[in-house]
């Protein structure tokens, strides 16, 4: 087991399945843990009731609970788990924000828009991978490092500061471009479990060559800003025939535990594709490609 680390002041931005599960076992390490709540919210109201982060078991792990980001709180890490489109509109506080560290931990296409808004020498990136639900009351289901799984992160502070919180985590120096590449994944998966819950045994044949000639076109988009595919998996995929990727879709959409947990990110699948497709420096095909990945 990691050696503990010295308590650390933590904010948690966004406080849904995988923004509880951190602060849950963050708090447990010991940290002085700060989860913040959109104003108005159930989920604010559930974790004003409890000041806690309650498991399905009943287990507690003690808070603080706020409705909104306190600039001037020196936290020595504040954790942004929303998505890339619910982000935005936090960026100028963040920036203002008296943080130490600003870690964004979400899928997204524009790394470096993010670093520019709170500063190189403070931003960090990370993708989480912890699968998680929380029930009608709010309480936490989660399961850590099922089948070796790590989130990975930019940073080895923080890796070690996870890792001893119970969190697996490694560091992946190239987050940044893991990220930017990872989209076209999130919503080819994202798309292709919205496709299979509605046809409700899986997507056509169709939908799935449709959505991965989309990803050959996002890796396009990619190279197109001079960055390559990263990492090897992913252009081995980029190096494929376009029916390599369709076949892993269309199983996947089969799979009744993968479209009920990504059918979900409907709106993260449709705010990605909108995104690349204003991006500048893609083909006219390939932007109809990217927009065609849009869960129907």
């Amino acid at each position: 087991m990691p050696a503990p680390s010295p308590p650390l002041r933590i904010a948690i931005l966004g406080v849904g399945k995988i923004g509880s599960a951190f602060a849950f076992q963050l708090a447990r390490a010991g940290h002085e843990v700060t989860v913040i709540a959109r104003p108005g919210s159930l989920r604010l109201a559930q974790l004003e009731r409890d000041q806690a982060i309650v498991d399905v078991g009943g287990a507690r792990a003690a808070v603080r609970v706020a409705g909104g980001l306190d600039e001037a709180a020196a936290y020595d890490l504040t954790v942004v788990t929303l998505l890339a489109h619910q982000a935005e509109a936090l960026l100028p506080a963040l920036a203002r924000s008296a943080a130490g560290c600003v870690q964004f931990m979400f899928n997204t296409f524009q790394p470096e828009r993010l670093e520019a808004a709170v500063g190189a020498g403070r931003c960090a990136f990370g993708m989480p991978f912890v699968q998680a639900t929380l029930d009608g009351q709010g309480r936490l289901k989660a399961t850590i490092g099922a089948g070796g799984q790590r989130t990975i992160m930019s940073e080895q502070r923080w890796v070690d500061v996870f890792d001893a919180a119970g969190l697996p985590a490694a560091l992946e120096p190239r987050t940044a471009l893991w990220l930017r590449c990872h989209v076209a994944f999130c919503v080819a998966f994202e798309s292709v479990s919205v496709a299979g819950m509605r046809r409700g045994g899986g997507a056509s044949w169709g939908e799935a060559m449709g959505l991965a000639r989309g990803v050959h076109a996002c890796f396009a988009l990619v190279k197109a800003q001079g960055y390559e595919v990263y990492p090897a998996a992913k252009r081995r995929i980029d190096g494929s025939p376009a029916w390599v990727m369709a076949a892993m879709l269309w199983g996947m959409s089969r799979v009744r535990s993968f479209r009920e947990l990504l059918a979900g990110g409907r709106d993260e699948a449709v705010a990605l594709v909108e995104v690349m497709a204003a991006t500048p420096g893609a083909a006219p095909g390939d932007v109809a490609a990217i927009e065609a990945m849009k869960p129907g």
